[in-house]
C-alpha cells in the first residue's frame, strides 16, 4: 500500500471516539501468553467450516469451545470432530452473540455465507475478540472498510482466510516480479475457470416450503433483505443470488484476485474497472457464469476471467494466475521468455520472500498472530483482505450497471483495449464450444466506471456509489462508521 494510502487509513481509524460492545459485554482484551490456551468459537459449520474445525481442533494450546451455526443440523458430526480430536466437548449456539457474551473467548473463526462475514467482524472486534474470516472479507465494499477499520480500532487479529499468502512460492514469485528483474509488470491475470454443475439454483424460487425446523432462517438471512425460505438457499446456492453471494469472482476467485493484487507492486484499488459477461444457463441465478473484468492500475492491468462452464485451461491455469512481464510470462510457478514456449528457471533470489509464523499453514499463522498480537505477524491482514475482495465487488457493481447487447459490435471498451480483446475473443470461442449461440445471445455490457482508490468512491457516479453497501436488516447492521 502507498504510504498516503496507509497514513490516511490509519488517521481515519484513530479518530474513531467510541467503542462499542456487543450486548452489553466487553472482553477483557487480556493478551494471551506464549503457553495459554486460545478459546475459539468455528461459525458457519456446513462445507468450509467443516476445515475450520478439522484445523483448529488437534491444534495444541488452541480449544474449540463453541459450535455456532443457525443450523442445528450441522453440530452433531462437528462436535464429534471436536470431541475426537481435541478431546472436549464445545457448547452448541445457533446465534453468534450468545458466543460473544462470554469473556472466556478468545477467538471466532467465520465460515458463514459472505453477508455475514463482516457483521460478525464487526461484532467480534467490538467484543474484544480476534478473528479468523473467510474470504471474501464483505459482501459489499463499504462494510469490508468498516471491518478493517474496527479491527484496528479495537486491537484485534483478523487474518483473511486467503491462503496463498502463506505459500512460499508465491510469495517468492511476488518478490521476483517486485524486483524488476523481468521488466515492468504489464498484466496481472486472474483466472477462475472452474465448471460449476448446472443444477446449482434450479431449484425453482417459487417452490416455496416452510424451513426445516431445526433452521432458524430469520437468522441465517441476517443483514440481508427478509424473503421466504426456499431451496435455493441454503447451503450452497446461495452464492449465485445477490443478496448472500457474489458470483465465482467473489467465491473461489477471491483468491486469485488477492495474489494478481499483490504482484502489482503498490496496489490497493483501481482508478478504473469494466465487466462484460452473463449467465449463459437456464438457472434460476442471478450471477455471471461468464465475466471478463478489466481494472486499472496504472503501469499494469488487472484482468480477470470467470468461466462457469467446461473450459480448457489457459497457459496451463484453469484456476490460477497469469503474470505477463516485459521479459515473460510467469504461468503458475514457471516462467516462460518472451517469444519461447518452453519454461526457463525463474530467476533467482539472494533471500526468500518473508512470511510470518506457522509454518506455511495459514490457521497456524492466525493463532501465531494472536498470541504476538502483532497484526503485522499475519500473512493476509485484514486490510489486504478489505482490498483483495472488493476488487470483486468493483468488477459486479460494473456488471450489475449493465445493459443487455448483442456480441457484435464489440463494446468500445473492449476494441480499444488489445489484451481485452483477446480475452474477449476467447471468451466467444468458450461460449460457442459450449452451445451458445453467439448470434442470438444477450451479452451483459458494464458501465466503464472510473474510481478514486483513496476515497473508496467511484467518480460522479450516484448509482454506483449506492452500490458501494446496502440496506441493513436491523438489527443486523454493518455500522457507517467505527464512531
Amino acid at each position: 500500500m502507498s504510504r498516503l494510502n496507509r497514513r490516511s487509513f490509519i488517521k481515519q481509524t484513530l479518530a474513531a471516539a467510541a467503542t462499542i460492545t456487543v450486548a452489553g459485554t466487553k472482553s477483557s482484551g487480556q493478551v494471551v501468553g506464549a503457553n495459554d490456551t486460545i478459546r475459539i468459537g468455528v461459525a458457519g459449520l456446513n462445507g468450509r467450516g467443516s476445515a475450520h474445525v478439522g484445523a483448529f481442533a488437534p491444534m495444541q494450546g488452541v480449544q474449540i469451545t463453541y459450535l455456532i451455526d443457525p443450523d442445528t443440523r450441522t453440530f452433531a458430526a462437528r462436535a464429534r470432530t471436536v470431541q475426537e480430536r481435541g478431546g472436549n466437548s464445545p457448547q452448541t449456539v445457533q446465534d453468534v452473540r450468545r458466543a460473544l457474551e462470554d469473556r472466556n473467548l478468545d477467538a471466532i473463526s467465520i465460515a458463514t455465507p459472505n453477508h455475514w462475514h463482516s457483521l460478525m467482524t464487526v461484532w467480534a472486534a467490538q467484543a474484544g475478540k480476534h478473528v479468523y474470516v473467510e474470504k471474501p472479507l464483505s459482501h459489499n465494499v463499504k462494510e469490508g472498510k468498516i471491518a478493517a477499520q474496527m479491527a484496528r480500532r479495537h486491537n484485534v487479529i483478523v487474518q483473511h482466510g486467503t491462503q496463498s499468502r502463506s505459500s512460499q512460492s508465491w510469495a517468492n514469485i511476488v518478490e521476483i516480479i517486485r524486483s524488476g528483474q523481468l521488466g515492468r509488470l504489464q498484466v496481472a491475470r486472474a483466472l477462475c475457470y472452474k465448471r460449476r454443475d448446472n443444477s446449482q439454483g434450479r431449484v425453482p424460487s417459487v417452490n416455496r416450503v416452510a424451513a426445516p425446523k431445526q433452521l432458524d432462517f430469520n437468522l441465517w438471512q441476517g443483514p440481508a433483505s427478509e424473503r421466504p425460505y426456499h431451496e435455493n438457499l441454503v447451503h450452497y446456492r446461495w452464492h449465485w443470488l445477490w443478496d448472500f453471494g457474489n458470483g465465482d469472482i467473489g467465491n473461489q476467485g477471491v483468491h486469485q484476485m488477492d495474489i494478481a493484487r499483490w504482484g502489482i507492486p503498490n496496489a490497493t484499488l483501481p482508478r478504473s474497472v469494466f465487466s462484460v459477461g452473463g449467465r449463459f444457463d437456464s438457472d434460476r441465478g442471478e450471477t455471471p457464469n461468464t465475466q471478463i473484468s478489466i481494472m486499472d492500475f496504472g503501469q499494469t492491468q488487472l484482468i480477470f476471467e470467470v468461466r462457469g462452464m467446461e473450459s480448457p485451461a489457459f497457459h496451463g491455469q484453469g484456476v490460477g494466475n497469469i503474470f505477463h512481464l516485459e521479459e515473460g510470462m510467469i504461468a503458475g510457478n514457471r516462467f516462460y521468455p518472451r517469444g519461447r514456449t518452453e519454461p526457463a528457471p525463474l530467476p533467482r533470489l539472494d533471500n526468500p520472500a518473508r512470511r510470518g509464523s506457522g509454518n506455511g499453514e495459514h490457521f497456524a499463522n492466525f493463532i501465531a498472530a494472536v498470541r504476538t498480537r502483532r497484526h503485522q505477524d499475519l500473512n493476509a491482514d485484514v486490510l489486504d483482505g478489505h482490498y483483495s475482495s472488493a476488487l470483486c465487488h468493483l468488477a459486479n457493481i460494473s456488471y450489475r450497471l449493465g445493459q443487455e447487447a448483442p456480441f457484435a459490435p464489440r463494446p468500445r471498451s473492449i476494441t480499444d483495449n488489445p489484451e481485452a480483446g483477446d480475452a474477449f475473443a476467447r471468451m466467444e470461442e468458450h461460449l460457442r464450444n459450449n452451445g451458445v449461440q453467439l448470434d442470438s445471445a444477450r451479452l451483459r455490457v458494464g458501465q466503464f466506471l472510473e474510481f478514486d482508490a483513496q476515497t473508496e468512491r467511484f467518480t460522479r457516479n450516484d448509482d454506483a456509489n449506492r452500490m458501494l453497501t446496502r440496506a441493513y436488516r436491523e438489527p443486523f447492521v454493518v455500522p457507517d462508521s467505527v464512531s
